[in-house]
């Protein structure tokens, strides 16, 4: 917050910015660490999604680095819940956001109980990816107008992150996760552990999750058609507009509206005026 100030952002953006880089800092490294995971270990999760489910055992072990992983995200999951109901700025999908976290806390918390640790991981990473991007181009949202100056750098790296930001969300939300997760969570694992335990209630949570995400999705898809059609000439938040801000936009055009009257009443309100200067005069 003070690294707003000190770049002296307009009032709005400043207040919106420190969650924005809180959440950049957790999703970057969050991310990263699933990379490492899936990438630089010897876990083959991403490459062979049906291998989550191999020896998979009541009560076993859960390694310690994805122990490590499963720590970090409960916790960051269960205080956004907090956050976003009383910290964050109130947007018009935030109660799809809350229910979100709720959902994700859920899978998080008993996958860990019920030793669906690999599955997880493999979800968790194809979700942080977006989240990155999304927080990295809002952060240049805010900073194009500081210090009562356009940047156009901020501007155009504003408008490349929308690009990638929906075709990344397009990639992993809604190609990878259902090709990798969905298939191992709703074939591979009955192939594997054919008297699974919970099985719908997980598959339940994540078919939500999907939803959630076609859901966000087809903001995606109208914010850019408006940019497209000339409707917005700029990227100003990629995510809904702030509740406060239509209410203030409807408030204002009622007022508007208000104001104006029928063009036969103003002539008589005029002519009415009229006769009562010359009964003065």
């Amino acid at each position: 917050q003070p690294f707003g100030e000190w770049c002296n952002l307009q009032p709005k953006d400043a207040a919106k910015m420190p969650e924005s880089a809180w959440k950049l800092l957790f999703y970057t490294l969050s991310w990263s660490y699933g990379i490492y995971l899936l990438f630089f270990t010897d876990y083959p999760f991403f490459y062979d999604p049906p291998s989550v489910f191999y020896d998979w055992k009541k009560g076993m072990d859960v390694p310690t680095d994805i122990a490590i992983a499963y720590l970090l995200q409960c916790s960051f999951y269960g205080h956004s819940i907090y956050a976003t109901a009383y910290m964050d700025t109130w947007r018009k999908d935030s109660v799809v956001m809350l229910l979100h976290h709720v959902v994700t806390l859920t899978l998080i918390a008993f996958s860990y109980a019920f030793r669906y640790h690999n599955v997880g991981i493999l979800v968790l990473f194809l979700h942080d990816v977006n989240d990155v991007q999304l927080e990295f181009t809002k952060l240049n949202v805010y900073f194009k107008h500081r210090g009562g100056v356009y940047h156009r750098l901020n501007d155009i790296i504003s408008n490349i992150g929308c690009l990638t930001f929906s075709v990344s969300w397009f990639w992993f939300r809604l190609y990878w996760f259902p090709l990798k997760v969905l298939y191992a969570t709703c074939y591979s694992s009955l192939q594997s552990v054919p008297n699974i335990p919970f099985y719908f209630f997980f598959n339940a949570l994540l078919l939500v999750l999907t939803l959630m995400n076609i859901y966000w999705f087809l903001y995606i898809v109208l914010f850019v058609a408006k940019v497209l059609m000339g409707q917005m000439q700029e990227v100003n938040d990629v995510r809904e507009y702030d509740v406060e801000d239509s209410k203030k936009t409807t408030t204002t055009k009622k007022k508007e509206a208000g104001l104006q009257l029928p063009n036969a009443l103003k002539e008589g309100m005029h002519l009415k005026n009229g006769l009562i200067k010359d009964k003065r005069l």
